[in-house]
């Protein structure tokens, strides 16, 4: 695909940033508090996913400089593994995305039906979330200037958002006072502090997760050898300083035992510090930055389809672009409508949460894992100023092995997580069904 408009490295860093900090900062905190059995759990929790997605980051940044090619993160699993899995590795994501960005979209507009007295119900929510994706999905037809454009100035109101809630750190006459036998870590063994942590990375994961898409913009990057790896770099470093910061925030306000109880965490801090009318306003804007996240995934996996479709594994319809635009119509148009079908299916964000972070396991585990093939087939590229993983092969290790953990994590507790790693395993067992299918259809057609 050739296009004229190219991402410069600040708007591929706010990419990166939108593409991450979704509505996940404000609600999986209270999700990883309830997991974690105590304070130590918990911010070891933050502190460890923080780690595992700069290595990630780290390491998707060389496999974007090696292979620099719009649909990278699809591309690469054809490239490295057998095409039924890069195939059904694909469609997974593509539907976890788009579950991902469903259940945000809920999310967000629980938040903004909270200024607005009445009783709603999910029906509500998911009709002003199909009304947000029908939205954002206008602006990506306008072509990938006008959706940067728009990635930018949500992320600006975005981050404003987290940082009124870092912010409320320096309001100590705030803070929640809980007893010293409610702070002080519970008796537990070596084992059961372990499992604990795993489950708490799940929703940490889930809110550390979206960087890896970047790879999917490929040659759509202004000097993409330099300019991928400096602006996941960069954009990483922002994500886990913010997240750090904005988590202690909400222990010190809110109180580790009352973060167990509450889903709107977000609202109950600016409530405390500002009262009811504040934090109304908090939650119209705080909807404005959740469409960031709307919208960058808009951006990012249609590139998937695409690059599946040139490649024959989705049909050719999905390889189509507009000419005058650049916008991949067809694919976008699809992405959207799988979206809005998830939305009405999914109806609250905890339902997809697990479901979607074990699908994502096999996706990170895999692609990032490309890195060992492609150091051994691109040495060539060596010297060529490309960019390379200082800390090799530590890095992809550890985020390989962080994944492998929450994978077993999620596969352990399997009735508290509704079997979300045998549908997992079964819903990938029958893409690489469908594959062989299509696979062998085509054959019997160009035979005749």
């Amino acid at each position: 695909m050739q296009s004229k408009q190219k991402l410069n490295l600040f708007s591929f860093t706010m990419i990166v940033v939108g593409l991450v900090i979704g509505m996940g900062i404000f609600r999986t905190a209270a999700t990883s508090a309830k997991d974690a059995i105590s304070p130590s759990v918990y911010f070891s929790a933050w502190i460890i996913g923080g780690i595992v997605a700069l290595c990630g980051a780290l390491t998707y940044a060389e496999i974007g400089s090696r292979y620099p090619v719009t649909g990278g993160y699809y591309k690469v699993f054809a490239k490295a593994y057998h095409p039924s899995i890069a195939f059904a590795i694909n469609c997974l994501i593509l539907v976890s995305n788009a579950a991902s960005l469903s259940g945000v979209a809920l999310v967000g507009s629980g938040y903004l039906l909270k200024i607005f007295p009445g009783e709603w119900n999910d029906t509500h929510k998911a009709l002003l979330s199909c009304a947000a994706i029908v939205v954002f999905y206008v602006i990506n037809l306008m072509g990938l200037k006008m959706s940067s454009l728009a990635q930018n100035i949500l992320m600006i109101i975005k981050i404003t958002m987290i940082l009124v809630l870092i912010a409320a750190l320096f309001f100590p006459d705030k803070y929640a006072h809980e007893t010293t036998a409610q702070m002080v870590d519970h008796a537990s063994s070596s084992m059961d502090w372990i499992k604990s942590l795993g489950i708490s990375l799940v929703a940490v994961s889930f809110t550390y997760g979206g960087y890896q898409q970047t790879i999917n913009f490929g040659n759509e990057v202004n000097k993409p050898a330099s300019n991928i790896p400096r602006g996941i770099f960069l954009g990483i470093a922002i994500i886990i300083a913010l997240y750090l910061l904005v988590n202690l925030s909400y222990y010190n306000l809110v109180g580790f035992n009352q973060m167990k109880n509450e889903k709107e965490i977000a609202y109950v801090v600016i409530d405390k510090l500002f009262g009811q009318t504040g934090a109304t306003i908090f939650s119209a804007f705080l909807f404005l930055g959740v469409l960031a996240y709307v919208n960058g995934l808009l951006m990012s996996n249609p590139r998937v389809m695409f690059a599946m479709g040139e490649d024959g594994s989705l049909p050719k319809a999905f390889a189509n672009e507009n000419k005058r635009t650049g916008v991949l119509t067809f694919s976008l148009t699809v992405f959207a409508i799988l979206c809005i079908i998830i939305l009405f299916f999914s109806q609250q964000f905890e339902r997809i949460l697990t479901f979607s972070i074990f699908l994502d396991c096999f996706g990170m585990i895999l692609s990032s894992a490309t890195i060992f093939w492609f150091r051994k087939k691109t040495k060539h590229l060596d010297d060529s100023g490309i960019y390379k993983v200082k800390l090799f092969p530590l890095a992809p290790l550890v985020f390989i092995a962080a994944y492998i953990f929450v994978g077993i994590s999620i596969s352990l507790d399997y009735e508290k997580n509704n079997y979300a790693a045998l549908i997992g395993v079964s819903v990938l067992s029958v893409f690489i069904v469908l594959y062989f299918l299509l696979h062998r259809k085509a054959k019997a057609k160009n035979k005749t």
